[in-house]
């Protein structure tokens, strides 16, 4: 179901899950992942501590075609799978995998959240966000798990959402992303 809301800008958003046979290279052609980043959160010494990292993460086509067999594998997998749209142009989604883990903190994992360049700061990200919150409330989820990008700037998003430091850490993600920090937001 299809749902819209009015954005910071004035512009109306369509929120909506996505389906299967949707995801393609055509749907993220007005997508832009770029993000430029200076600062991000490092442990240190059994501390966080801000350093100076630049960089700019930005997606090439082969990142996009494995986004795109994630993004369809996890609705395959009976996961959740949502995009925002303005003037029918895909310019956020969120996917959460739909196994439960990690014993009495029973978490699912929100794999993905990204909001096009061009669209960041006008809502989008919290509106994805508590889509996938009451996702996986519904689905007797105990905690979402992300595992997040260290960027300052990601960082101040997911603690504005009322994500601390996970009790758990899923091994799995560390390995992965050596550098992301490891969240959870009690549902």
């Amino acid at each position: 179901m299809a749902e819209r809301a009015q954005e910071k800008d004035d512009r109306v958003i369509e929120y909506r899950d996505l389906e299967e046979a949707e995801l393609n290279m055509e749907l993220f052609g007005s997508f832009n992942r770029r993000q430029v980043v200076t600062d991000c959160w490092r442990r240190e010494n059994g501390q966080w501590v801000i350093r100076h990292a630049p960089f700019i993460d930005d997606w090439s086509t082969e990142d996009y075609r494995f986004l795109i067999q994630c993004l369809k594998d996890t609705i395959t997998a009976e996961g959740f799978v949502h995009g925002a749209f303005a003037e029918g142009r895909l310019k956020g989604f969120v996917a959460v995998l739909p196994e439960i883990f990690g014993g009495e903190n029973r978490y699912v994992d929100l794999a993905s959240i990204h909001v096009s360049q061009d669209m960041r700061g006008k809502g989008i990200g919290t509106g994805l966000f508590l889509k996938a919150k009451e996702w996986a409330r519904q689905r007797g989820a105990g905690k979402l798990y992300i595992s997040a990008h260290s960027a300052v700037e990601s960082q101040a998003f997911y603690r504005k959402m009322g994500c601390v430091e996970a009790k758990q850490y899923l091994q799995k993600h560390v390995e992965e992303e050596p550098f992301d920090v490891q969240l959870e937001l009690e549902l």
